[in-house]
């Protein structure tokens, strides 16, 4: 999501009556790659780009072919294969071993339905899981659909645009298939009528959220990092306590009063980091009301079990009764001592809890780093 907001504050701030637009988007990995399906880079026609689409091996390129196509003010799907022989392929000898199709679209400014005003809209939209399916290849007459062309899914009718009702019932299911995974991927339909239609079915979720609970100093490193992550931060603290750069970081400040006002989903993650033992015993239950799939508790094993037991005793909680959203102690293993260091520890801990991923290096992973 960071990206995607980078490209979309370099498009507004372009000058539109001077220079040429186009997006380039991943639409496609077959093997390995540095970059996923769904990385995208706003491509100006001075040469200056925003995001990238590789390592840095591809944008070059990649700016020479997208300058072509603002030109021709037509879009462009590029595949570039990594595994090739061929010492004239870009991308040989990088040891990426992947096949990578990239779309090109120019972007026409006046039209408000442009991929970067799409993107746009779901940036703005209130937090939610968005459904983008990109057009990248069509064979057979289409009337009112076009390459490089973005759809914003929300039901079955979102596709009547395609004016093929065989295309909608296959495509609808395929759509509905990567919603129930929760993963993107391209797809092809391949009808007998003739009709051909390729596209990338993308499934943006919101960026994480991040709600730290608490206002000593190791905020203060845990915050800049997250927002260099590009997280949503929201601190919950006395204003009058908290360090006073927090504020102009974090998106939100609240008040430990106002907690129930926050707005927490499936994509948060709560830390409870006082330092004060009464504060975070008193916390846990209310966080636990919440759905955040994840909570951490700083301070040691015994710390927190001993909060566990007396609230138990108390019967605010039961002890067994959603306790396996708490991580505590909270973060990695990785040696942390310095507060940048935990905050290196708990972040990346957050990171793998959410993507359903248990942290362990990744020489010692049996199967492939990324779904394919």
């Amino acid at each position: 999501m960071k990206e995607i907001k980078a490209i979309i504050k370099a498009y507004d701030e372009a000058d539109k009556s001077s220079v040429g637009l186009a997006l380039a988007t991943v639409v496609r990995v077959e093997g390995s790659s540095y970059r996923r399906t769904g990385a995208r880079m706003l491509i100006m026609d001075n040469g200056v780009w925003v995001g990238g689409i590789s390592g840095g091996c591809l944008e070059g390129d990649a700016l020479k072919r997208a300058q072509l196509a603002i030109r021709k003010s037509t879009p462009t799907l590029i595949t570039y294969d990594t595994t090739d022989d061929d010492p004239y392929q870009i991308g040989v000898g990088l040891g990426c071993n992947g096949v990578i199709d990239v779309l090109l679209t120019p972007l026409n400014i006046n039209d408000k339905n442009n991929p970067v005003e799409i993107l746009k809209r779901c940036v703005e939209a209130s937090r939610e899981t968005h459904t983008l399916i990109t057009i990248t290849k069509l064979s057979g007459e289409w009337k009112d659909t076009q390459e490089g062309q973005v759809i914003k899914y929300t039901n079955t009718s979102s596709l009547d645009v395609l004016g093929n009702d065989l295309v909608v019932q296959e495509l609808n299911k395929a759509v509905l298939e990567q919603i129930s995974i929760g993963h993107s991927g391209p797809c092809y339909l391949g009808l007998e009528d003739g009709h051909g239609l390729g596209c990338f079915i993308e499934i943006l979720p919101p960026e994480i959220s991040m709600v730290l609970m608490g206002h000593q100093y190791d905020v203060y490193p845990l915050s800049r990092l997250i927002k260099e992550l590009g997280w949503r931060l929201t601190v919950v603290a006395e204003p009058q306590k908290i360090n006073p750069h927090i504020v102009t970081i974090a998106d939100e400040v609240v008040a430990p009063a106002n907690f129930e006002n926050i707005f927490i989903d499936n994509y948060t993650a709560v830390i409870l980091m006082s330092h004060d033992y009464k504060t975070d015993k008193n916390n846990l239950p209310k966080v636990l009301c919440t759905v955040a799939p994840y909570i951490g508790m700083l301070g040691p094993r015994l710390r927190s079990e001993k909060i566990w037991r007396e609230l138990n005793e108390e019967g605010r909680i039961s002890h067994t009764e959603n306790m396996d959203r708490v991580h505590a102690p909270v973060g990695l293993d990785i040696g942390a001592v310095t507060p940048e260091e935990i905050a290196l520890s708990l972040i990346a801990e957050v990171k793998a809890a959410l993507s359903g991923r248990d942290g362990t290096f990744l020489r010692l992973r049996t199967t492939v780093i990324h779904n394919r």
